[in-house]
């Protein structure tokens, strides 16, 4: 060995020294370009020469050099006849090297080729299985049609070779021979329905590629093999993987009925719970049947799951897009979590998983929300990532969370790349359309914006605030007017059309700047841009046909100048409006209704994501990528009305096959499968549910041992089912209908419950844990699965128990992985130098030392009727808020529930049922109340988590035989604590809380009403605020902080002259700010 690779390095340096030789003499040659060819020609003579020495050392280092030309991208196609010569090499090492050139240039020099086919085919029946399969894959990569029935029989006795690695490049060869020659299609059905019965894992994913290529719409070809094609999923390599993904989705969307029915069918379960008996039974009788999920279904969604930890992002996308397009709503969500993983890839793989993640969002956001954070940008980002989170955040943003986008958005406006900046403008644009509370804040954001020094910026700004304007014009007067004044300023072209635009739609709020506009739009139409230009024609237009007085002239000169105007755009629109605005003989019909076309009501704008349309395309496609029909996209079938049989799946199995199973190992395997059908779905779900109070590591290993379980699971039930005989097959089907449909329901109930109270435990982990520590956690993973083996009570009694540890930091919170669907406002331990500076100078609220909670300055008397008499069978329930720091958590509201028996009898074991709260939501329930006498009244305490929102807390009142449905809807102002500050605090605070986090109305009432008591008796009784000291007599101060978040609200009243004061509330939270202001507002008005 060692000789030779010191004889391969001599030969090598002697090949070097050879090159500089040649190109010294290719220099002194007379002809420069025939000493190139002629060094050229003498360097492959060296290969040649050692290719026909009788030493196979020399024939394998002349074959490693070739093979690293080839490697390098150079061009050894000339030594094409004397590698060829060496096919019939006894030396398997030569052999293999010279296949690999051969593979490479089969197909460029086909007569070459063709005249070693006798020696291809002797080498298909070689003993060793890389010959067999070298040999096949360069006689499938000459392309020559007349060769096609040799390379037909090559690839049949290939499919039946014992080596999977010969039947692997079998499949590989059917799709270059149906390339060659489609009317061969029939012959390689059979032998892709013979490949596709293989059991080995190197084979699956490359006959499953065969079948797509040839026979895409053979869907009876797979029934048979669908079952064990789920379970080889795991062990198959990961290109096989993938394709086997994408075509088993095609498959389900065929087989089976929807599942997503399924929530639809729960929602109306729920409505039922409250309905009488009688009419229960009714809607039972009439009703629809309810959803049961295939077993075969759940089977594709179980052996999927363990991939979607895979490192490579290709099977966690093909993965996700399976989950997506047929598992269940409640079950997709644990795709968030591995798709967010993959945003830490390079920037190619970013892209791809952002454009899925887009149009996921559109639809269902709830999936993305835990997960906002990840999608903050960062300054590192390209642009086209940056424009792809922006997109995202839009589609993600709600009330709850907007005030927190808002000022992330503010900090991208000061961004040095300026498409990033515009885009985000547009952002801003989309948000106040969507969201109806933030709408005005957002318009004095981006009006502020308009004294920016990036014309850019400005530009961008007045699009959208133009577009914003048409939803509501009657309001914002003076924010046109403020745009006239810039247009001295602004230079875009598209900024200024659209001010001109404005003007004109507006022209008569704005009776005495619209015709000064146009007197200097005139000066300057010759050197506008044509867009412009257009726009000073149609502000010309409208102005004369409602100021014709002022205008009329300025109008005509603006239309003689267009007339004459180089492009043609411009002169056809001044034709056209001199004859429909200008009287005279020859005017037509159209002339009377001039204001009406020109002035007419124009829709307002659809702001709509640019991805809502790609829907329709699977996801993870070119397709989708590109927004359009690629070549060779496969669509995915709607779901079938009723499920076709599912007995074609059924495996006829041998009998033989029953005697050669060993007695032992078949009475090993049947407890084994009692034990895993029995406690498979609780550990995956009490797994999931705890791994936020564990570290990230320990939460991976166990749930990665759930997923075997599962998928142990379901290939112990292939195997027995494949082992055992018919009549075993359908009791063990019987059986598992039974179990499945039992356990699939709970499992589902219980991923709901889940996903409620903890979205981001739902998702996968990150990686792969070692085997040593999967063994260990797989171990660990029984014994607790043993102890688990108890009562339905005790599990959700613990798992109830568990729930408030889920609010723990883990390590992955930290950073990207913290829900956001209510923010919290504490410290955490740690951050990411990048989190830092993307989060530096935004905390606008950080409390001071000198601010601390005060004691309420007033305590309304006013109850809240919970519970009627009549509706609650004579149990009558009312509640009010005290205004007191809750005792049950510093998040929560304290509320006082008066209950009162209106009976003759004694009401028995009061207490709270079945809780509806929305995402993030707690409350603290009373304890139950034994008895309460008859006409007799008792007051409790409870505390709820309103999470800064108005949203309604849903629950059961129940006593020992009645459960009544009862919410509980808190006003604005009890969602504040009142904060005891000086004025110079107030005024620091209000300082950094300008911008989109101030909203102000105008109030008017009478004098009397301004007087400093009345005042403050008015902001007291709606909200729970604390007062400010105050150095002058027309300004009133009031603090208080979010009972939540601890975000301060400070209001201020201040009186101007006559009868008219201002209202200001400076917040972070814009939404709760607004909902204040329209309490207050009313309020102080009136007498």
């Amino acid at each position: 060995m060692s000789s030779n690779s010191f004889a391969y390095s001599e030969q090598s340096g002697g090949g070097e020294a050879a090159e500089l030789g040649q190109e010294a003499t290719s220099t002194i040659s007379p002809s420069g370009a025939f000493g190139l060819f002629s060094s050229d020609m003498k360097k492959n003579e060296d290969l040649k020469q050692m290719l026909e020495s009788n030493k196979d050392s020399a024939k394998l280092d002349a074959m490693k050099r070739i093979v690293g030309m080839i490697a390098k991208g150079k061009n050894a196609s000339d030594l094409f006849p004397a590698v060829v010569k060496n096919v019939a090499s006894k030396n398997i090492e030569i052999k293999k090297l010279v296949y690999v050139y051969l593979v490479r240039y089969a197909e460029e020099q086909q007569d070459l080729a063709l005249l070693s086919i006798s020696t291809f085919q002797r080498a298909l029946k070689d003993p060793n299985q890389l010959i067999r399969a070298s040999a096949l894959r360069v006689l499938s990569s000459i392309r020559v049609p007349i060769i096609v029935p040799i390379m037909m029989l090559a690839i049949k006795e290939a499919s039946a070779d014992l080596s999977p690695y010969v039947r692997k490049n079998a499949a590989h060869a059917i799709q270059k021979l149906y390339s060659l020659d489609p009317e061969q299609k029939e012959m390689l059905i059979e032998i892709i329905e013979k490949l596709l019965k293989d059991k080995s894992t190197l084979v699956a994913g490359s006959v499953v590629m065969a079948f797509e290529e040839v026979c895409p719409d053979r869907i009876d070809l797979i029934h048979k093999n669908y079952r064990k094609l789920c379970n080889l999923l795991v062990d198959v390599e990961e290109w096989g993987q993938v394709v086997i993904i994408h075509m088993l989705t095609r498959y389900a969307r065929t087989q089976f009925v929807s599942p997503w029915k399924e929530g639809d069918g729960l929602e109306d379960k729920e409505k039922d719970f409250y309905d009488s008996d009688e009419e229960q039974k009714e809607k039972t009788d009439k009703g629809k049947k309810p959803y049961t999920m295939d077993p075969d279904h759940r089977l594709l969604i179980r052996s999927t799951k363990p991939l979607l930890q895979s490192r490579n992002a290709a099977v966690v996308m093909a993965v996700a897009q399976l989950y997506w397009h047929i598992a269940p709503k409640s079950e997709a969500g644990i795709i968030s979590k591995s798709l967010v993983r993959l945003l830490r890839s390079n920037r190619e793989v970013q892209y791809i998983v952002l454009q899925n993640i887009a149009t996921m969002s559109i639809q269902r956001k709830g999936m993305f929300e835990p997960y906002l954070k990840s999608f903050y940008v960062r300054s590192t980002d390209p642009t086209m990532i940056k424009i792809l989170k922006l997109e995202i955040l839009t589609n993600l943003a709600n009330e709850a969370n907007i005030s927190t986008l808002l000022r992330e958005f503010q900090t991208y406006v000061k961004s040095q790349d300026k498409q990033f900046a515009a885009a985000t403008i547009q952002t801003i644009g989309r948000c106040a359309t969507n969201i109806s509370e933030v709408t005005d804040t957002c318009l004095t954001g981006l009006v502020c914006l308009l004294s920016n020094r990036d014309e850019i910026v400005v530009a961008e700004s007045v699009v959208v605030i133009k577009k914003l304007l048409q939803m509501q014009p009657v309001q914002h007067g003076e924010i046109i007017k403020h745009m006239a004044k810039l247009l001295d300023s602004i230079t875009v072209p598209v900024a200024r059309a659209s001010i001109l635009w404005l003007i004109g739609e507006n022209c008569e709020r704005v009776p005495k700047i619209a015709p000064d506009v146009l007197r200097k739009t005139a000066k300057s139409f010759t050197g506008e841009d044509d867009l412009v230009k257009l726009q000073i024609l149609n502000l010309g237009a409208k102005l004369y046909l409602t100021n014709s007085k002022q205008t009329k002239l300025l109008t005509q000169y603006i239309l003689n100048l267009g007339k004459y105007d180089q492009n043609y755009d411009i002169r056809d629109r001044t034709r056209f409006i001199r004859q429909l605005i200008v009287p005279n003989e020859k005017s037509g019909a159209l002339s009377k209704y001039a204001k009406k076309i020109f002035l007419a009501q124009k829709p307002a704008p659809l702001l709509e994501s640019p991805f809502k349309g790609r829907d329709h395309y699977q996801l993870g496609t070119l397709s989708h990528t590109l927004n359009t029909t690629a070549t060779g996209y496969l669509e995915l079938s709607n779901w079938p009305e009723v499920a076709p049989d599912p007995s074609v799946r059924n495996v006829e199995v041998i009998e033989l096959a029953k005697e050669w199973t060993p007695a032992g190992k078949a009475k090993k395997e049947n407890p084994d499968k009692k034990f895993y059908s029995e406690s498979a779905e609780e550990e995956e779900d009490s797994s999931e549910s705890s791994s936020d109070s564990e570290s990230e590591s320990g939460s991976e290993s166990g749930e990665q041992d759930d997923e075997g379980d599962s998928s142990e699971e379901s290939s112990e039930h292939e195997s027995e089912s494949g082992s055992g005989s018919e009549a075993e097959n359908k009791r063990a089907a019987n059986k598992n209908s039974k179990t499945k449909g039992k356990s699939d329901s709970e499992d589902v109930d219980k991923e709901n419950e889940n996903s409620k109270t903890s979205d981001s435990s739902n998702a996968e982990s990150s990686s792969i844990e070692d085997s040593s520590s999967d063994s260990a956690s797989e171990s660990e993973s029984e014994s607790e699965s043993e102890s688990r083996k108890v009562t339905k009570e005790k599990e959700n009694k613990t798992k109830q128990d568990r729930n408030p540890l889920t609010k723990d930091v883990s390590l992955l919170d930290l950073d990207d992985f913290n829900p956001v669907s209510t923010p919290v406002a504490r410290p955490t331990p740690a951050l990411s130098p990048s989190l830092i500076a993307d989060l530096e100078g935004l905390n606008l609220s950080a409390s001071s030392s000198v601010i601390s909670v005060s004691t309420p300055v007033f305590v309304p008397v006013k109850t809240h009727v919970l519970l009627h008499r009549m509706s609650g069978k004579g149990l009558a329930a009312h509640y009010f808020f005290p205004r007191q720091p809750c005792v049950f958590g510093d998040n929560m509201v304290s509320v006082q529930i008066t209950l009162n028996n209106t009976t003759d009898w004694k009401v028995e074991n009061i207490h709270i049922g079945e809780k509806k709260l929305p995402v993030g939501m707690q409350m603290h329930v009373f304890n139950p109340i034994e008895s309460l006498e008859p006409e007799g009244s008792i007051t409790v305490s409870m505390g709820i988590d309103f999470c800064d929102s108005t949203q309604t807390a849903s629950f059961q009142l129940c006593t020992k035989d009645d459960c009544f449905s009862v919410n509980i809807q808190p006003p604005v102002g009890e969602l504040l604590l009142p904060v005891a500050m000086s004025e110079k605090d107030f005024k620091k605070e209000q300082g950094m809380l300008t911008g989109m986090n101030e909203t102000s109305t105008v109030i008017i009432a009478a004098p009397q009403n301004f007087t400093s008591s009345v005042i403050l008796q008015k902001v007291v009784n709606v909200a729970n605020v604390g007062v400010v000291p105050s150095g002058q007599d027309n300004i009133h101060r009031f603090a208080a902080k979010t009972v939540h978040s601890g975000s301060l609200m400070l209001v201020t009243v201040e009186l101007k002259e006559g009868s008219t004061a201002q209202l200001i509330i400076n917040t972070e939270k814009t939404v709760i700010g607004s909902l204040l202001l329209r309490e207050l507002k009313p309020v102080l008005s009136q007498g």
